[in-house]
């Protein structure tokens, strides 16, 4: 089965913990798409090259969870290059047979914009830089300017800008615990699933 669930949001939303357990529950295949520029951004050198020869190595650094990693990934995500030369990677993944997870900012927008599900988690940004600040500790106010930061520049980049599709269901997580989103998006998906099998 080729059936690809694209799940945007900006950071600290929960996308990720939706993603993965979106994965588990239907045996999908799961990529972070955000890891792939976190990765870009930790190398050292030209980012565009650092693009293309990507390997798994690159990925399975231990230091690609860190803040500085994230705003790497989000300085180089904004360069067209970057995207361009990551693209075919990510889409690939996508049709692979068995199904896929892909999580970002611009899979239903850009990478899969004919994923059979599109979801945009997100949540307020005081409420994501509260989660970042309680996972990575460090200045509270200052963890909630750089969500500000990065927002505005994942949200007014050129190329792929942050926004939901114009067909995918937004999961507002702010008010929400965890449970609750995965079953929300579980449900989504095995609606798609069933009325496609119909």
């Amino acid at each position: 089965m080729i059936f690809t669930v694209a799940i945007d949001g900006p950071a600290a939303a929960g996308k990720g913990t939706v993603s993965r357990a979106v994965a588990a529950h239907f045996g999908f295949a799961y990529l972070d798409t955000g890891l792939l520029y976190r990765a870009v951004g930790a190398k050292n050198g030209d980012p565009v090259q650092a693009a293309r020869s990507l390997n798994g190595e690159d990925l399975a650094r231990g230091d690609l969870r860190t803040l500085e990693a994230g705003q790497a990934a989000s300085r180089v995500a904004a360069l067209p290059d970057v995207r361009a030369a990551l693209v075919d990677f990510q889409r690939d993944f996508a049709r692979r047979a068995g199904g896929a997870v892909l999580d970002g900012r611009d899979i239903g927008t850009v990478i899969c914009p004919n994923a059979e599900v599109k979801l945009f988690v997100t949540a307020s940004a005081e409420v994501r830089a509260r989660r970042r600040w309680l996972e990575l500790g460090g200045d509270a106010a200052q963890v909630l300017a750089e969500v500000h930061e990065r927002d505005a520049r994942d949200m007014n980049r050129e190329d792929a800008p942050l926004r939901p599709a114009d067909d995918a269901v937004t999961l507002d997580t702010s008010d929400l615990g965890v449970d609750e989103v995965v079953s929300k998006a579980i449900a989504i998906v095995a609606a798609r699933i069933a009325k496609r099998d119909a």
